[in-house]
């Protein structure tokens, strides 16, 4: 076995063995003191690694140790200070992580791990190193970054099941309230400042604001978001177009950088505050009928993956959209007439207790006026049920040119009809029944080149008549089937109401 003398060897002496040692390690080894009244510190040994590093010759800092804080990235300068008081006042190991800049002018995270000891005079000396952690940083980033986006994608996928759900179990009328909550809940998760959807005409001429919801402290817009001609702004104009035949998604990162072409749309975006925006289309029955869109109020960064986000919110929508549309068209199967048009008495009934209790809230009159087309199964045994039909459609366009929008026009069953005048008294409704009277009196009915002469007669109750107490939808109903029969036996072409029968 070699034997070793116990001097060093003649090349080394021991002076030179420290900083030898320093260089084979991968961090900066320092000896940092700082004077017993904290306004002086200088590294009386740092190792060759520092030039290397950050540019820094170390024999400055055996002078002024101020040189190694112009290094730190300006935001961490005030944590390294405190960490060394602290670690001076406990004499405690001094362990800090902080951003320095390298000679290559990059920032990487450092950590120094150093033990502190007093000396005689007062003053502090700490053995340790800096080492250079910005792997274990950017493995550290990484997986805060997957976790974060791990969270956020699950908690997207819950917010969407949540709707789904809400969609699903909310009975039919709720569709407005349900939209108004997605918005909400919308908006919130991605923190913009307004959520809104819009609708198109059948013709893609207008769009209409239809739901809103915004931040709170922002302004509303649905207000001044009706009708909206597109053709005013050409250039918004083209996007809807590749909204509806191209799928596309509309994104404005930069309001201020929009083209020289959307001038128009560029003012008005900026007049509503708007920075920055999205939308995408919503479809129902497979053709868009709109777009559900988000504003931003000020720059932000929008997610890679934002739009295809929003187009599960889109498709969300559109789904709700769907079923209240079929919802709607099997109510409207179940109250109207599928031979006229006209709603049935399924309609009219809570219709008219509608009506009934706000007459006895505000004391709204209304009037109610049960037609029926004398001998009318004389048509039907002579010509047919085919006339029949021909019949009763066209005394329900008469019908309806002699009413106005507020009234009720109801099939009540077979030749009968009923008709609700709101808002109107006895003497008004008596003058519009006999309207409609005479016009069918001189109406041509013609079908399959055959002339067919017809009258109708009519019993007419105004709600309160006589001074009845608690009127029903039965009982006003049954008072006008009752004097119906009195304009029959009156001779037919004719109305009766409170004072008999009337020919005016």
């Amino acid at each position: 076995m070699p034997q070793f003398d116990d001097d060093w060897p003649g090349n080394l002496r021991s002076t030179e063995l420290f900083p030898k040692l320093a260089s084979g390690v991968p961090g900066v080894l320092f000896i940092y003191e700082r004077s017993a009244d904290g306004h002086h510190q200088r590294y009386p040994f740092v190792s060759e690694r520092v030039r290397e590093l950050f540019g820094i010759d170390p024999a400055d800092l055996q002078k002024d140790g101020e040189r190694v804080f112009s290094v730190i990235h300006p935001q961490d300068v005030a944590g390294v200070a405190a960490s060394i008081a602290e670690s001076a006042s406990k004499l405690t190991p001094w362990q800090h992580q902080a951003r320095m800049r390298l000679a290559s002018g990059d920032y990487h995270w450092f950590e120094s791990d150093s033990i502190p000891e007093l000396q005689a005079d007062g003053s502090i000396l700490w053995f340790g190193q800096f080492n250079d952690i910005q792997p274990f940083k950017d493995l550290e980033f990484s997986l805060r970054e997957s976790e974060a986006e791990f969270a956020f994608q699950a908690g997207f996928q819950k917010l969407i099941a949540r709707l789904s759900t809400d969609f699903i179990t909310r009975g039919f009328g709720n569709i407005d309230e349900s939209i108004n909550q997605v918005l909400e809940a919308i908006g919130e998760f991605f923190g913009v400042d307004r959520a809104y959807l819009y609708r198109f005409s059948e013709q893609r001429s207008e769009m209409t604001n239809t739901h809103e919801w915004c931040r709170n402290g922002v302004e509303p817009l649905i207000g001044s978001q009706q009708q909206v001609q597109i053709d005013t702004f050409a250039w918004w104009h083209g996007q809807i177009d590749r909204m509806i035949w191209e799928n596309g998604v509309v994104f404005i990162e930069d309001v201020d950088a929009l083209p020289v072409e959307a001038a128009p749309e560029k003012a008005l975006l900026t007049e509503q505050g708007v920075s920055s925006m999205f939308c995408v289309p919503v479809r129902t029955r497979g053709v868009v009928s709109g777009f559900f869109g988000v504003d931003s109020l000020s720059q932000r960064v929008w997610r890679i993956d934002q739009a295809d986000l929003l187009i599960i919110v889109s498709g969300l929508l559109s789904g709700a959209l769907e079923r209240h549309r079929l919802e709607e068209e099997l109510l409207n199967q179940s109250i109207r007439d599928p031979l006229t048009g006209l709603h049935n008495r399924r309609y009219l009934y809570p219709r008219l207790d509608e009506m009934i209790a706000l007459w006895n809230r505000e004391g709204q009159p209304f009037v109610l006026a049960l037609f029926d087309i004398d001998h009318f199964k004389v048509v039907n045994d002579t010509l047919g049920h085919l006339a029949g039909d021909y019949v009763l459609r066209e005394f329900t366009g008469i019908l309806l040119a002699h009413t106005r929008a507020t009234d009720v026009v109801v099939r009540f069953g077979g030749e009968e009809f009923v008709v609700v005048f709101s808002a109107t008294d006895g003497q008004a409704a008596g003058a519009l029944v006999n309207r409609i009277i005479s016009r069918v009196r001189v109406y041509d009915f013609v079908f399959e080149g055959q002339n067919i002469s017809l009258t109708v007669s009519a019993g007419v109750a105004a709600v309160g008549d006589n001074g009845a107490a608690d009127p029903t939808s039965e009982t006003l109903i049954g008072e006008a089937d009752n004097r119906l029969y009195l304009a029959k036996e009156a001779g037919r072409d004719c109305f009766a109401n409170a004072s008999g029968p009337s020919r005016l």
